[in-house]
C-alpha cells in the first residue's frame, strides 16, 4: 500500500479461500491485459473468459501466458462448457483443458437443461483431473425459471458433494438474474436461507453492481467471495472491501 491507514478490516491473503475476487474478461487485448494485471494483479485471483469469448479472442494464448506470468489462473465460461456438451464433444473439452493449461472449469446449465445427477457426474469426473478445480454453478440465464430457497440449498449441497471446489451463485454479467430480481435488488431472503444452510466460504456471489458489491461486504465482511467484477472494478471493490468507499466507509470502523 501506498501509506499507513489505521483501522482497516483484515484481508485475506492470496492464495486465497475466502475473499476470492473473480473478474469476468470479455474480450480485452493483450496489451490491456499487460496493462490490467500490472496494476490490479494483487487483488485478482481468478480470472474468467466469459462465455464463448475464448473461441473468437484473437491472440488468445498470448493473452493466457499475460495472465500465467502474473500468477493470475484463468478459465473459460460455464456456457462454453455447456457449448461442448450440447454438441457432443465432451472429449474434446478435456483436451481443451490441457492445451491450454487450465486451473479451473466451470460446469454450469444456465442454457443447457442437464439432469442434475449427469451435471455431478461431469463435476465429479473434472475434479478428479490432477491439479484442476471445478467451479460449478447453479441458477439459470432464463428469468423464467425461478428456484425456490430449498432447491438452490438442495443443488449447491450436491455439487459440493460432487467435488466442486465453490459454487457460483449465478447473475450473468448484468446482475438482473438468478440470486437478483430484474431491477438488481438481491434476493435477500433467499441469500440468507442459503447462508443459513451452507458455509459462505464454499460459494461465490456473482455481483457485477457496485450496490450488490457492498451488499454482500455489509452482509458477510471484506473476504466475502465476489464474481463477475468488470476489469475496471477491480481496485474500486478493493476499495469497498476495506471501508474506503462511502458505501462501506462506516461498516469497519466507528470512531
Amino acid at each position: 500500500m501506498n501509506y499507513k491507514l489505521t483501522n482497516l478490516p483484515e484481508r485475506s491473503a492470496k492464495p486465497r479461500e475466502t475473499g476470492l475476487t473473480m473478474v469476468m474478461d470479455k474480450g480485452i487485448s493483450v496489451r490491456e491485459a499487460e496493462d490490467f494485471v500490472s496494476v490490479n494483479g494483487p487483488y485478482v485471483d481468478i480470472i474468467k473468459l466469459g462465455f464463448g469469448t475464448s473461441y473468437a479472442t484473437p491472440n488468445l494464448k498470448e493473452k493466457l501466458k499475460v495472465y500465467k506470468a502474473a500468477g493470475i489462473p484463468f478459465y473459460f465460461g460455464g456456457t462454453l462448457f455447456e457449448a461442448f456438451i450440447y454438441r457432443d464433444q465432451f472429449e474434446d473439452y478435456l483436451n481443451l483443458i490441457d492445451e491450454f493449461e487450465l486451473e479451473f472449469v466451470e460446469v454450469s446449465d444456465g442454457c443447457l437443461e442437464i439432469e442434475h445427477q449427469l451435471k455431478c457426474d461431469y463435476i465429479n469426473q473434472l475434479s478428479q483431473k490432477s491439479g484442476l478445480k471445478v467451479l460449478s454453478e447453479v441458477g439459470s440465464k432464463d428469468e423464467t425459471k425461478i428456484l425456490a430457497p430449498y432447491q438452490w440449498i438442495e443443488l449447491i449441497n450436491k455439487e459440493i458433494e460432487a467435488g466442486s471446489w465453490k459454487v457460483i451463485a449465478e447473475a450473468r454479467e448484468s446482475g438482473n438474474i438468478g440470486i437478483y430480481r430484474a431491477s438488481g435488488e438481491v434476493r435477500m431472503g433467499l441469500v440468507n436461507e442459503v447462508l443459513h444452510q451452507i458455509d459462505g466460504a464454499k460459494l461465490i456471489w456473482e455481483a457485477p453492481q457496485k450496490q450488490q458489491q457492498a451488499w454482500f461486504i455489509e452482509l458477510s465482511g471484506a473476504n466475502v467471495n465476489l464474481g463477475n467484477i468488470a476489469v475496471n472494478d477491480v481496485i474500486p471493490l478493493e476499495t469497498l472491501r476495506l471501508g474506503l468507499r462511502g458505501d462501506t466507509f462506516f461498516n469497519f470502523y466507528k470512531k
